[in-house]
């Protein structure tokens, strides 16, 4: 399916933030790789950008490229109001809080935060990333994260834009020097070869700044997916062509789960999120046809594009 131009009721802005000076774009997370994607395209676009960091050292690349930059915490709506002071519009996030030993009142905090913060700063609107799931009350582990947010935040008054994405292509990266090294891509997703959306993080991000440049009234779900669904066997296949050699996709049993998280640096409570979520995406449980409100758009990026670029990092 084609992303959807922009329609008379998503029109590209032109209201009192076009008169005199330009205002600009808030963008958070460029230190990741949404965030990153929808800076760049916004300034590619032209449009002025001011980034959040909480560390002005982490965004001397984005002042080089043009960028103002604001160091602000999300979860500190003091701060973060004062970034947000006179924009046009941002895009903002929840950041994962894999280590915390609390993420989902974690996530409450910084959902309250940002409300007061747009709320404070008058923002005249707002795209969120939010994932697929997020309309489900029960049963999706980490993405409740996401509906805390949705939630707080649909009930500020304000235009906002939820961004429901799919399973991200780079979620693969966990793995890919071990595609690379022993031709084996463990996988959390199962059966192997069943087919699910999953969307490139450069999608999202473009997705973002093109939300961010129109117009519209209320809360918009747009469900982001990339061009086509894909297997964990489709992934090693991907692998298989970057790395020139054969690559064979294995299911990691789910009594293996905890352990392999656990050496990522997951806490105990983002464990169990972790494995409901991936319950729930196994089952079916998680899915895009759970919410139809949701307007769909695809991205353009295919897994063999995102894979090479992971495979380019690993070996």
């Amino acid at each position: 399916m084609a992303i959807p131009t922009a329609s008379p009721r998503h029109r590209p802005g032109r209201g009192r933030a076009q008169l005199g000076r330009k205002a600009m774009y808030v963008v958070a997370g460029v230190s990741g790789n949404t965030g990153a994607a929808a800076a760049r395209a916004l300034i590619e676009a032209g449009e002025p950008v001011r980034v959040v960091v909480r560390n002005a050292v982490k965004a001397e690349d984005w002042a080089r490229r043009g960028a103002e930059v604001a160091v602000a915490d999300l979860g500190d709506a003091g701060t973060l109001a004062a970034a947000l002071a006179g924009a046009r519009g941002a895009y903002l996030l929840n950041p994962p809080g894999y280590a915390s030993e609390d993420p989902f009142g974690d996530a409450a905090a910084v959902a309250e935060a940002i409300a007061e913060a747009v709320v404070a700063a008058r923002l005249p609107k707002l795209v969120i990333l939010s994932s697929v799931g997020s309309d489900r009350p029960s049963g999706t582990g980490l993405i409740a994260t996401n509906r805390t947010l949705e939630q707080r935040l649909a009930a500020i008054g304000l235009p906002v834009a939820f961004l429901r994405a799919a399973y991200f292509m780079e979620n693969w990266a966990e793995v890919a020097s071990v595609a690379a090294a022993e031709g084996v891509l463990p996988s959390f997703l199962a059966p192997l070869d069943r087919a699910i959306p999953m969307v490139a993080t450069a999608d999202i991000g473009r997705i973002a700044a093109e939300a961010l440049r129109e117009d519209w009234a209320g809360q918009r779900k747009i469900a982001l997916q990339g061009p086509a669904d894909y297997s964990p066997d489709d992934v090693a296949a991907a692998f298989a062509r970057a790395l020139g050699k054969p690559v064979h996709a294995v299911a990691v049993p789910e009594a293996g789960w905890g352990e392999a998280l656990s050496r990522s640096g997951l806490s105990a409570p983002a464990i169990a999120g972790f494995v409901e979520m991936m319950r729930g995406v196994n089952d079916g449980h998680i899915d895009f046809g759970s919410d139809p409100a949701a307007e769909p758009r695809r991205g353009r990026e295919p897994i063999d594009s995102v894979v090479a670029a992971l495979t380019r990092a690993a070996v």
